[in-house]
C-alpha cells in the first residue's frame, strides 16, 4: 500500500503547483496578460482531457496483452520532472519577452500534461485490481490520500519557500522547478517498481477507445460521481490558483501563500484516519455530503476573516489568525472530498463488470482522470477571468503596481465566494449517487 500510495507524492505535486504558482509566474514574472496566462494554463490541459480517455483504452489493451499496466506508467514517470522543470525555466532575452515566455511554458506545460496522462490513468485504475471488497479498496485509498496530501504540501509549503530561498524572480522559479522535479521523479519512479507485480486483467478481448465509452456510458452512477468530483476539482482549483494573490494583495505577504497551505493540507492528512473511519460507521455518501457543504460554509466564512486581516483594517493579527484557521477547517473538509469519491470509484467499476462482462478500469479511470484533468485546468482559466474581468494589472518581476479596489475585491471573492458557489452545485451530484448506490443520504 505504501509502494502503491507513494506515487500520489508525485502526482499531487503536478496537480497543485501549476495551479498554485504557474498563473503567478505568468502574470507577475513575466507580465504575460491574465487572460493570456489563463489560456496558456487552459489549453494543454484541453489536450490532456482529449488525450486521457485514449490513454486509459491503451492502459487496458496493454493490460490484456501483458497483464499489467508498468510501460505507461514507466514513461509517464521519467518524461514528467524534466517537463515540469522546464515549464518554469524560460531563458532570458528572448523577442517579445512576455508571450515569447508564455509560449515557452505553455509548450513545456502540453508535454507535463502529456506525460501526466501517461503515468495518471495506468495508476488510478490499480486500486481496483489491488483489491476486491470495498474495505480494502478504502484503506488503500487512505495510504493514497495521505501520500496525495505530502505531495500537496511539498508543492504548497516547499515549492514556494524554493523560490525565496533561492533568490525569488525569475531565477527562483527555475530552481523551484529543478528541485520540485527532482521529488516528483523519485515519487513516480519509486511507485512503478513497487507496483509491477499487479495483475491486470481487464477482459477478454482489446477495446478501443469508441467501443470502450460506449460500455462506460451506461454505467450512470460512474458519471453522477464524476461529475460531483469534477465540479469539487474546479472549486479547489479556482482556490490554488488564487492563493498567491491573496497572500501578496491582500494579506500583504507573498510568503504567506505557504503557510495556508501548510495550514490547507497539514490537517487533511491527519483527517484521512477519521473520515475513513467515520464512512465506515455512517456510511461514505452522508460524509461526503458532509464535507461538501462544510468546504462550502468554510470558503464563504473566509470572506469576512481576509477582509479583516488586510492592510487598514482594526484587527489585522486577529483577522490574519481566523483565515489560518479557517483555511485548516477547509482543510478537514478537503481531506474527505479526496478520500471519499476515490473509494468509491472502484465500486462503480465493479458493478459494471457485472452489467457489461468487462472490468474495463482503464477506460473508467481514463474518463475519470480527463474530467478531474479539465476542474483542475478550468480552475486558473476561471481565476483568471475573474483577474481580468475586476481590472487586474500585470507586471514583470521587481516592478510591482497597485491593483484598483475592484481589482482587490474581484480576487478575493474569486479566492472565496466562487468556490463556495461550485462546492454548492456539486451536492445535488453527491445525493443522486448515493440514491443510486441505494445508500442513505
Amino acid at each position: 500500500m505504501l509502494g502503491y500510495g507513494i506515487g500520489s507524492v508525485g502526482t499531487g505535486v503536478f496537480s497543485a503547483v501549476p495551479g498554485l504558482l504557474l498563473l503567478y509566474y505568468l502574470t507577475d514574472m513575466l507580465a504575460v496578460p491574465a487572460a493570456a496566462a489563463g489560456a496558456v494554463l487552459v489549453a494543454p490541459k484541453i489536450w490532456d482531457v482529449l488525450l486521457n480517455p485514449l490513454v486509459g483504452a491503451a492502459s487496458d489493451r496493454e493490460a490484456v496483452r501483458t497483464g499489467r499496466r508498468t510501460r505507461l506508467l514507466a514513461i509517464g514517470a521519467v518524461t514528467l520532472p524534466v517537463a515540469f522543470a522546464l515549464m518554469f525555466a524560460v531563458p532570458g532575452g528572448l523577442p517579445g519577452a512576455a508571450w515569447s515566455g508564455a509560449a515557452w511554458s505553455g509548450a513545456a506545460f502540453l508535454l507535463a500534461a502529456t506525460a501526466f496522462a501517461c503515468f495518471q490513468v495506468p495508476y488510478v485504475a490499480l486500486p481496483a485490481e489491488m483489491a476486491g471488497t470495498r474495505a480494502a479498496r478504502t484503506r488503500i485509498m487512505s495510504w493514497r490520500v495521505v501520500c496525495l496530501t505530502v505531495g500537496i504540501l511539498v508543492a504548497g509549503g516547499l515549492a514556494p519557500a524554493v523560490v525565496d530561498l533561492a533568490g525569488g524572480g525569475r531565477a527562483g522559479y527555475a530552481v523551484m522547478g529543478v528541485v520540485i522535479g527532482a521529488v516528483m521523479a523519485a515519487a513516480l519512479v519509486a511507485a512503478t517498481l513497487a507496483t509491477r507485480w499487479v495483475p491486470s486483467r481487464p477482459g477478454p478481448r482489446q477495446l478501443g477507445p469508441v467501443a470502450a465509452f460506449r460500455l462506460a456510458r451506461g454505467n450512470r452512477p460512474f458519471f453522477v460521481l464524476l461529475a460531483a468530483f469534477v465540479t469539487q476539482a474546479l472549486a479547489v482549483a479556482v482556490m490554488l490558483a488564487g492563493a498567491p494573490y491573496v497572500a501578496s494583495y491582500r494579506l500583504g505577504d507573498y510568503g504567506l501563500t505557504s503557510v495556508m497551505f501548510v495550514c490547507l493540507v497539514g490537517p487533511s492528512m491527519l483527517a484521512v484516519p477519521g473520515w475513513a473511519w467515520l464512512a465506515r460507521r455512517h456510511g461514505p455518501v452522508r460524509c461526503y455530503l458532509a464535507a461538501s457543504a462544510g468546504f462550502c460554509a468554510v470558503a464563504l466564512a473566509l470572506v469576512p476573516a481576509i477582509a479583516a486581516a488586510g492592510p487598514g483594517s482594526g484587527f489585522p493579527a486577529a483577522g490574519l489568525a481566523a483565515t489560518l484557521a479557517l483555511t485548516a477547517l477547509a482543510g478537514v473538509c478537503y481531506a474527505a472530498l479526496q478520500l471519499l469519491p476515490l473509494s468509491l470509484l472502484p465500486d462503480t467499476v465493479h458493478a459494471d463488470a457485472a452489467r457489461t462482462g468487462h472490468a474495463q478500469s482503464g477506460a473508467f479511470t481514463g474518463l475519470w482522470t480527463a474530467g478531474e484533468t479539465a476542474g483542475l485546468a478550468l480552475g486558473p482559466g476561471l481565476f483568471a477571468l475573474v483577474l481580468a474581468g475586476s481590472g487586474f494589472a500585470s507586471a514583470p518581476a521587481g516592478a510591482p503596481v497597485a491593483q484598483e479596489p475592484a481589482a482587490l475585491t474581484g480576487l478575493l471573492l474569486g479566492f472565496t465566494a466562487l468556490p463556495a458557489l461550485l462546492m454548492l452545485i456539486s451536492l445535488p451530484f453527491v445525493a443522486w449517487y448515493g440514491r443510486l448506490a441505494k445508500e442513505p443520504v
